[in-house]
Parts: structure tokens; C-alpha cells; sequence
């Protein structure tokens, strides 16, 4: 790869002089005798190594410095000065300046000078590599799996996080939707910037407002002081949208308007703060239904479902169960201080033939419970819960003469986690993976109604 350098001298011989000496080392060279000129280059190009002279008319060495590092922290910068600004570019290289050469510069010496900042850059941004490939690969080792579908959402993890478009997840309750969302922010350029995550069915409609949008000083009662929002507090960063499905209609019409235009208007303002934010949103619903509905703006579902990412449910990805449930037991021992080991055979198969209607969130509470209760080196069926084993004793029971009915299982099984549950049905619903009206018909059927 050539190495771009960039001149900057007002005196235009210097500049046709260092050009020549440069371009015969094989190096890309731009040379520019407008300092301003200079400036409008490095707003739309990063070269390597910059050489500017100190001393210009309207705008000087000091001033290209600054800018460069603000730009471009890792281009190297050195001075051109005459022996009367000496001192001054001695203090530049305490603001990052990487050497001087004075006038009239002895040519072997300026050409060693750019040959050491150009190896010091290159290994500089093979470090920042390095690091982004390790950084890479831990980021993405936290999502476990081996399965084709895995896979495959791994994949466009990769290939989407560089940008910046909007990315709608979907998938149901307890898939890892946030962790995914955080992927994509830790691999895109804007790592270094916050990731804030909001649940939008966790707040009234008022709170939604205040809590996305601020608010200024006096805008209501109570308001006592001016307050950021989260999206305002997201700026360069990713603003993560949780359950954007249960946004009311009059926050997405504000939320649509913040994508749209890049900028909010606090609550009680009337001048507009712009922002520069990714949004990532995720659901467990199905929006275009519920677009068909009424519930949800489609110009909204359109400006967030730029890309789509679909995670499975567990139930769909058994050959990762195995792997999951080791990751969560080494997690959980360390937390606890157990010394559990690993998992009997059979343990697995009762994992692997379980529906998981709570998907992984469901899966690391089961493994919590079994390595809290358990006495043992190696978890047994007998540690897994009662209502998932008894999910399974058709594949186990060899008489079947025992062998219960599909109805008299289900009836067993929501039994079971009503009362994990302690009978709130709400909560029963959603681990069991279905809507509370569904669950209250089911009791009905099965008279267990309390």
C-alpha cells in the first residue's frame, strides 16, 4: 500500500522542492500552498503524514496540528520551521506534533524523519487491528451456537454493524435480542459512544416522552431542572429500542420525526436539538400485523426495518442447547462458588427435548436453580425441575400402559407453572409462551380456575 503525505507550505518552490524529493521514495504526495485549501483536503481525505510550514499567513502550523489530530489522531504531523520559531515547535510536540525539521532542511534527514512516522503510523493501525479483530472475536464468542440459524445471524451481524442504518430484531420473549443489539454496536464505528437500551412497554406514555425526549426547566410540574433525554444522551452512539411494539402511537409519531429529521424537540422547547443516532429496535410481536391492526405506523416500521434480523427460538436450534447449557453452568458456579462439573447424559436429553417456550432467558434460570440446589458433581435428571421432566416421560417411559395423554401432560405442565408463578396468570402466560387469553381458555378446558 502507498503512503499518502501531505504538503502544506505557502512559499510554493519549498513546496515544488519537497515534493520532488518525496515522490522519488515512492510516495503518494499532495502538495498544497493554501493552508485553507489544506483544511477542505483533510476534511474529506486522511493521509498519513502531513508537513506543513509553522509560519503561514491566516492560518498556521499550529492550527493544520490541531485540526489533524482532531480528525485524525493517528496521522503523524511534522513541522517545517525557521531557527527563530524553534521553541515554538518544541511545545507542538507536546500537543502532538510528531518532530520538526528546520529550514533549509538537509534532505537524507527529512527523508528519515518521514520514513520513522511512517513506520510508527503503520504500526499503530496494525495494533488498532489486532485489537479490533480480538475485540471482534470476544464480542461475538458471548453468542453461542452452532446451528445453521446462528450462523447465519452472525453473519449479518458482520456484515450490517459497519453501517449506519436502522436494524429491527425480531424473535420471541428470552432470544438474546439485546445482546445482538449490543454486537452490532460494539463492531460499529461507534463503540467509543454510548449504547443506551430502553424497554418501551416498561413506562406510562408520559414517561416514555420525558424519558426518550427531556424536557426543559418548568415545562410541568415537577419539572425542576433542564434533563437530557435518552436519545439525546445517545448521540454518536445507539439508542436501543426494546419492545418498540408497545410504544404508544403518539411516541412513534415523535420518534418517527427524530429519525427523520436527526433532530428532537425536548418537552416544554421550542428550538430543535440535532442528533446523530443508530437505532436499533426489537420486538417479540409481529408488526406487520399489528401496522394491520392499527397499533403501529408503517412509515415508523419502514424507517426501522432498514435491515431486519430474525432470531430463532430455542426450540428451533436444539443442537446449541447443549452448548448453552455448559456456558451457563460455568457462569452460574463461578457466581455461586459450586463445584458442579458437568451434566449426566440423560440431563441433556430431558434439555434437548423440552420446548423452552422462554427460550434462553427460560434455559439460564433452570440452569440457576440446578446448580443452586444440587448437592452433586454432576447434574441429574433428578435436579431439573419436576414440570420439565414430566414434559418428557413419553420419550423415557418404556410401558405404555403409563404413558399419559397429550392433554393430561399440558394440564400437568401449566399446573406447574402457575405455581412458580404463584398463580399469576400474567406471568404463567408469558413463560409458557402464549397470551393471557389463550392461558385463561386452557384453564377452562382443564378446570383450573382459581
Amino acid at each position: 500500500m502507498t503512503n499518502t503525505i501531505l504538503i502544506i507550505d505557502d512559499e510554493k518552490i519549498a513546496l515544488k522542492n519537497l515534493e520532488h524529493i518525496l515522490n522519488k521514495d515512492s510516495y503518494k504526495v499532495i502538495a498544497i500552498d493554501n493552508p485553507k485549501k489544506a483544511l477542505q483536503f483533510l476534511e474529506k481525505s486522511e493521509p498519513d503524514i502531513v508537513i506543513t510550514d509553522l509560519k503561514m499567513p491566516e492560518i498556521d502550523g499550529i492550527s493544520i496540528l490541531r485540526k489533524v489530530k482532531e480528525l485524525y489522531p493517528n496521522t503523524e504531523v511534522i513541522l517545517l520551521t525557521g531557527y527563530a520559531t524553534v521553541d515554538t515547535a518544541v511545545k507542538a510536540m507536546k500537543i502532538g506534533a510528531y518532530n520538526y525539521v528546520e529550514k533549509p532542511y538537509n534532505i537524507d534527514k527529512i527523508r528519515s524523519i518521514v520514513k520513522e512516522a511512517i513506520t510508527k503510523r503503520n504500526l499503530i493501525l496494525e495494533n488498532i487491528k489486532l485489537k479490533n479483530e480480538l475485540s471482534k472475536e470476544n464480542i461475538l464468542s458471548k453468542i453461542k451456537g452452532e446451528s445453521p440459524q446462528i450462523k447465519s445471524v452472525l453473519k449479518t451481524i458482520e456484515q450490517v454493524a459497519p453501517t449506519n442504518t436502522n436494524i429491527l430484531i425480531t424473535g420471541e420473549s428470552g432470544t438474546g435480542k439485546e445482546l445482538i443489539a449490543r454486537a452490532i454496536h460494539e463492531l460499529s464505528p461507534r463503540k467509543n459512544y454510548p449504547f443506551i437500551a430502553f424497554n418501551c412497554g416498561a413506562f406510562t406514555e408520559e414517561l416514555i416522552a420525558n424519558e426518550l425526549f427531556g424536557h426543559e426547566k418548568g415545562a410541568f410540574t415537577g419539572a425542576y431542572s433542564f434533563k437530557k433525554g435518552l436519545i439525546e444522551e445517545a448521540n454518536k452512539g445507539t439508542l436501543f429500542l426494546d419492545e418498540i411494539g408497545d410504544m404508544p402511537l403518539s411516541q412513534q409519531v415523535k420518534l418517527l420525526r427524530v429519525i427523520q429529521e436527526k433532530e428532537l424537540l425536548r418537552v416544554g422547547a421550542t428550538k430543535p436539538v440535532k442528533i446523530d443516532v443508530r437505532f436499533i429496535a426489537a420486538t417479540h410481536r409481529n408488526l406487520q400485523e399489528e401496522i394491520e391492526e392499527g397499533n403501529f405506523r408503517q412509515d415508523l416500521f419502514f424507517r426501522l426495518n432498514v435491515i431486519s434480523i430474525t432470531l430463532p427460538p430455542l426450540r428451533e436450534r436444539k443442537e446449541d442447547i447443549p452448548i448453552l447449557a455448559n456456558y451457563f453452568l460455568v457462569k452460574k458456579t463461578q457466581e455461586q462458588q459450586k463445584n458442579i462439573k458437568g451434566f449426566d447424559p440423560e440431563t441433556i436429553k430431558f434439555l434437548k427435548t423440552y420446548t423452552w417456550p422462554g427460550n434462553i432467558r427460560e434455559l439460564e434460570n433452570v440452569i440457576e436453580r440446578m446448580v443452586a440446589l444440587s448437592q452433586n458433581e454432576i447434574l441429574a435428571p433428578d435436579d431439573l425441575p419436576g414440570y420439565l421432566k414430566g414434559m418428557d416421560i413419553i420419550i423415557y417411559n418404556k410401558d405404555s400402559s403409563d404413558i399419559p395423554s397429550l392433554e393430561e401432560v399440558e394440564k400437568k405442565y401449566i399446573y406447574y407453572v402457575l405455581e412458580q408463578c404463584n398463580f399469576n396468570k400474567t406471568k404463567a402466560a408469558k413463560l409458557i409462551g402464549i397470551d393471557r387469553v389463550s392461558l385463561w381458555r386452557k384453564l377452562k378446558k382443564y378446570n383450573l380456575e382459581y
